[in-house]
């Protein structure tokens, strides 16, 4: 290593001062929040606004926020009567809510491969793993891409299955002419930092076409209320309700995500120009476009992938290696993985997948940087 890519500052994976031009708004919602004469801290005007902006937007007939991405497909699937003795078919690779929020219903999780390069899960995989006890597919937009939407959903409809969609890292993407979350008959997005419409705290909403699948998630986030009468319970619920001050941080933030999400695009864009010539070199590039992208992270997927995180490591560049286990060979979900029913694109994926920085507060000559550092690394 020389000592000038030693001196050059680190670029991180994910930036620590990404909400720093914001510092001064989310201090005055805080004392605002705070000293409100209302002292409605949870589920109060500001999330109904955030709500019915998104629904607006999204053309949805109803979006529900709560307490996380993972919460609402636990609400998802429990408002959908999937429960014991069901069956619902799932990613072999991905996050382990896909596998532990059927488990919470009570029902079992059914692991289906993915797509070798794309990652995201392979409908003839799925359709080989229905079962008389499928109830349900759930599939899950990965990284960069959405999965094949149109085929999964005709797969649920000439199967007559319920079709919940693991869309939380993939608000902004869009699939021919339809959002992600709404392919499938209810969707999440996931508000976490780290996602496109990240805040600085843990939350999401539950997005459907449905009113009264969304009527059904409504009151099952809040303890089986159904918000016309406090500690009137209709039904089994959770705890899972969304902050005020959260809500009025991300109704600042909503007209900033189109410009966010098209310099996500931006830099996917010149990542791909700059890797196409890769792939015979053992590192290939996610598809181009923005036809079913959403850019939340942008993954490689790289022979040598430890290799290529340590180089990128001494070239001052974070980088990071998602799901390094396929959820079958997980300690909590190996005993839902059945005998001869393998999926060998998601071990390779958990093998090879590496994410490299792609957040809009990257400056172009960030960009170049991590690009030049990933084709040092292939063509040496």
């Amino acid at each position: 290593m020389t000592l000038g890519i030693e001196a050059r500052p680190l670029i991180p994976f994910f930036p620590p001062d990404l909400f720093e031009e914001d510092r001064a708004v989310l201090l005055r919602l805080l004392r605002e929040t705070g000293t409100h004469p209302a002292q409605r801290f949870i589920l109060g005007e500001r999330t109904a606004r955030l709500e019915g902006e998104l629904a607006e937007q999204l053309g949805a007939a109803d979006v529900i926020a709560c307490g996380s991405g993972t919460s609402g497909l636990t609400l998802i699937l429990a408002a959908m009567g999937i429960g014991p003795g069901d069956e619902v078919v799932v990613p072999a690779f991905g996050c382990a809510p896909l596998a532990s929020s059927v488990l919470s219903v009570g029902a079992v999780p059914v692991f289906a491969d993915v797509d070798p390069w794309l990652m995201v899960v392979d409908p003839e995989s799925m359709a080989s793993r229905i079962t008389s006890r499928t109830k349900a597919l759930m599939p899950a937009h990965v990284f960069s891409v959405m999965a094949d939407m149109p085929a999964v959903a005709a797969l649920a409809e000439r199967h007559g299955l319920r079709l919940p969609e693991d869309s939380a890292v993939a608000q902004g993407g869009v699939l021919a002419g339809r959002p992600a979350g709404l392919w499938g008959e209810a969707g999440v997005y996931s508000f976490v930092q780290v996602k496109t419409f990240g805040m600085a705290g843990e939350g999401g909403v539950v997005v459907t076409r449905d009113a009264e699948l969304g009527r059904a998630v409504r009151m099952l986030r809040n303890h089986g209320q159904d918000g016309r009468e406090r500690f009137r319970h209709h039904r089994i619920g959770w705890n899972s309700r969304f902050d005020e001050l959260q809500a009025a941080f991300q109704l600042h933030r909503l007209p900033g995500l189109p410009a966010r999400l098209a310099r996500r695009a931006e830099i996917a864009a010149y990542y791909g120009e700059r890797f196409a010539p890769l792939a015979e070199r053992g590192v290939l590039a996610p598809p181009p476009g923005v036809e079913g992208r959403c850019y939340y992270v942008y993954t490689l997927l790289a022979e040598r992938r430890d290799a290529l995180r340590d180089h990128l490591a001494a070239s001052g560049v974070a980088s990071h290696a998602y799901y390094p286990q396929a959820l079958p060979r997980q300690p909590a979900f190996q005993r839902y993985a059945r005998p001869g029913a393998d999926c060998p694109a998601a071990d390779l994926a958990a093998a090879r997948a590496l994410s490299i920085p792609v957040y809009p507060h990257l400056t172009d000559t960030q960009v170049e940087r991590i690009a030049d550092a990933v084709t040092e690394f292939a063509l040496n």
